[in-house]
């Protein structure tokens, strides 16, 4: 299931709420797609030759220790 925002138009202004929940959002979403980048730019994944079972496994434990170097 994918969560998506809330969107604005000429016509149809964000209420307070919708700004709120956009905001959760993002707050959200924020570390896990830089944690995604982060590996993007390691380039494991394009190297990544493995069973996609493993693969999830590896891809977790690399956003931990991305997580955890970008804390640090």
């Amino acid at each position: 299931m994918t969560v998506t925002g809330f969107h604005a138009s000429r016509t149809h202004k964000l209420t307070p709420g919708e700004k709120s929940a956009n905001r959760v959002l993002a707050v959200g979403r924020a570390p896990l797609e830089h944690g995604f980048a982060h590996l993007k730019n390691w380039r494991i994944l394009t190297k990544l030759r493995t069973d996609p079972a493993h693969a999830t496994h590896l891809r977790r434990a690399l956003l931990v220790l991305t997580n955890l170097e970008i804390n640090r």
